[in-house]
């Protein structure tokens, strides 16, 4: 049996072999369309890339037509570099430097010589075509913005880089594709799928028509259009609010996770980034190393974020038991936690409770509620690991899985961070106190706040923020579907809650009210350093306003985040207060501080530091060596 077996083993083999071998090479044309690039032309038909509309079925992007002027190497002949130079505008030098990268890319395989011609570039440039053997024109479709804001939500689109190229065999040289936003993200379903026509040629190299009578050509299928969850009318206010200050707004839909706004500022019209100066101008965009327009501050800034994270404190509090609602705390207008260590307070001090803490931001109460969690465990990094862990259940210090190709971290701190920090050890509660009040390590990007907010607003859950809303025919990912449910016990929110709401009747952003509205809120003060000619400097503080509206039954749960802004209710609040009331009414009564915000610029204050380039890093957390009693907040 086993002298048989192997023979026979050989021989089915050698059959199955033959048997291949035959298919490809005479049955089937495939490999041979590859490969005889001689007698065979490849030519592309790019489809439309998918419409983009916003959550109400306005229409954001659609496209136009374009032409490239591609270039086969190998069939150039007889070419009036002169008369060809001259009729699109460009060098010999440049005519001269194409040309060699596209024999490099490949003699026998067109690259774009010339992209995006205007119609009548096009039009100038078809008439005398016949005279440029070895050129043809491919006709494509670009990105035509029917509005002027939400550039960093689409992206835009841009050449294939080789890179891509060798890495994806979808795409050839000077293909298009989408970069940053919604046209990375979801680039192969707006992309469609390219046609494909395999034309016959002659020994004298012309077209004698299709290959095998089109029995391999495809036809081009265009896009799928898609629809956002932004609110269109939204995230042009907000952009129209954050003109002349740099920051950020994101507000979501708490009972799903939808965003409804993601706006960065400063920003720019998309459309310069289409046609023959998108190169030039996001050159321009990406080297402006002071405003950073392409710096999506929404997704990727990392702040501390004052006093909004005495939520959290006061929350993971609760949950831990070592404080309730009737907990007293005396505040003397700051907290002395150690021995020469005081931290200072705006509220107006006396006996703080957990509601009175929370609407009058009072640093000493949420000092001492920290403190109390952290030493409620026998080994200091036993408290700080418990408290993490609770950070982390409403998406801090994670990337969140939300449906945009950028974002960071932030930071929920660990044991592991101070065992870094103290390697001799002896750290303590004291030492890390600064964390009660968002001014230690924590670190928290504008999206992570708005979340945090948007779980407030359940009383406990969040759904992963998302951008996408539908796909024609699609199911949208059953991970945007999915509750996730922090380490809080339900019952702790409302307390929380109403102390956020009196936050907008008693405490600091009284003045911020809108009539009908019953918003909850809370103002925030994060400090600001940058290393200036090597020295590091205290800057203005960031403004910082989180919230969420209707109290009961919201609909919106929104952070803003406004560099340099001094206080919370002085920029960020009013913004949050205007962007709420444009969400839920559909227009603003509070004229008064939207003619504030429209017309105020903090451009004054950002040129104090950067008008000569000075900053060489923007040090967005408190360094190691200060103390907490620099941190303050209204």
């Amino acid at each position: 049996m086993r002298k048989v077996l192997l023979p026979t083993i050989i021989i089915i083999a050698t059959i199955l072999l033959i048997l291949r071998l035959f298919y490809l090479q005479i049955i089937n044309d495939s490999f041979k369309l590859k490969s005889d690039n001689n007698a065979i032309k490849i030519q592309y038909d790019y489809p439309e890339r998918g419409y983009i509309y916003d959550r109400n079925g306005t229409l954001l992007v659609a496209n136009q037509p374009s032409y490239d002027i591609m270039v086969i190497p190998k069939d150039l002949k007889n070419i009036d570099t002169l008369e060809f130079c001259h009729l699109l505008n460009i060098s010999k030098e440049e005519y001269i430097r194409i040309i060699a990268k596209a024999k490099v890319y490949s003699p026998r395989l067109p690259s774009v010589f010339l992209p995006q011609l205007n119609k009548l570039e096009f039009a100038a440039f078809q008439e005398k075509i016949r005279k440029f053997e070895g050129f043809y024109i491919q006709k494509r479709s670009l990105r035509d913005y029917q509005v002027a804001y939400g550039a960093n939500v689409f992206g835009f689109i841009t050449q294939a880089s080789e890179k891509t190229v060798q890495k994806n065999p979808y795409y050839n040289n000077g293909d298009l594709l989408g970069k940053q936003g919604v046209e990375e993200s979801y680039e192969t379903t707006l992309r469609g799928i390219k046609g494909v026509k395999y034309i016959q040629k002659d020994k004298y190299n012309r077209e004698i028509g299709s290959y095998k009578d089109g029995e391999f050509d495809t036809i081009a299928v265009q896009g799928e259009d898609i629809n956002l969850t932004i609110d269109a009318e939204l995230q042009k206010y907000g952009e129209e609010l954050m003109v002349n200050k740099r920051g950020g707004i994101v507000a979501i839909e708490p009972k799903t996770g939808e965003i409804l706004a993601l706006v960065t500022a400063p920003s720019y019209d998309p459309a310069i980034l289409v046609g023959r100066q998108r190169s030039k101008n996001y050159t321009k965009l990406y080297r402006d190393s002071i405003a950073k327009p392409l710096y999506d501050r929404g997704l990727l800034a990392e702040y501390p974020p004052g006093s909004p994270f005495k939520i959290l404190t006061g929350l993971i509090a609760l949950q831990e038991g070592v404080i309730d609602e009737q907990t007293t705390v005396f505040c003397r207008h700051g907290f002395s936690y150690a021995r020469g260590r005081f931290m200072r307070c705006h509220c107006h001090g006396g006996a703080q409770q957990l509601h009175r803490g929370i609407y009058e931001s009072c640093n000493a109460y949420f000092g001492t509620a920290y403190m109390m969690t952290i030493n409620k465990y026998v080994r200091p990094a036993d408290g700080v690991d418990v408290w993490s862990n609770h950070l982390k259940s409403f998406g801090l210090g994670q990337f969140m899985g939300y449906d945009l190709p950028t974002g960071k971290k932030g930071k929920a701190p660990t044991s592991k961070t101070y065992k870094r920090i103290y390697p001799n050890g002896g750290w303590r509660s004291t030492a890390i106190v600064s964390n009660a009040i968002g001014q230690g390590e924590v670190l928290m990007t504008p999206i992570q706040l708005a979340n945090m907010m948007a779980a407030v607003a359940n009383h406990g859950f969040y759904y992963t923020p998302h951008i996408i809303k539908k796909i024609e025919g699609e199911v949208i990912d059953k991970k945007f579907r999915t509750k996730h449910v922090t380490t809080i016990d339900r019952k702790y929110f409302q307390p929380m809650i109403d102390g956020l709401f009196d936050v907008y009747n008693l405490g600091t952003a009284s003045s911020l009210r809108v009539e009908g509205i019953d918003i909850c809120g809370k103002t925030g003060t994060a400090e600001n350093f940058a290393k200036i000619n090597g020295k590091r400097v205290k800057l203005q503080d960031h403004s910082i306003f989180v919230a969420f509206a209707p109290k009961d039954n919201p609909k919106i749960a929104i952070a803003v985040l406004v560099e340099n802004g001094y206080w919370g209710a002085r920029w960020a609040g009013p913004i949050t207060s205007l962007m709420i009331e444009k969400y839920l009414k559909k227009k603003i009564t509070r004229i008064d501080l939207e003619k504030r915000m429209l017309e105020g610029s903090l451009q004054a204050e950002y040129a104090k530091y950067t008008g000569k380039k000075e900053i060489d890093s923007l040090l967005l957390q408190k360094p190691k060596d200060v103390t907490p009693e620099e941190g303050t907040e209204n």
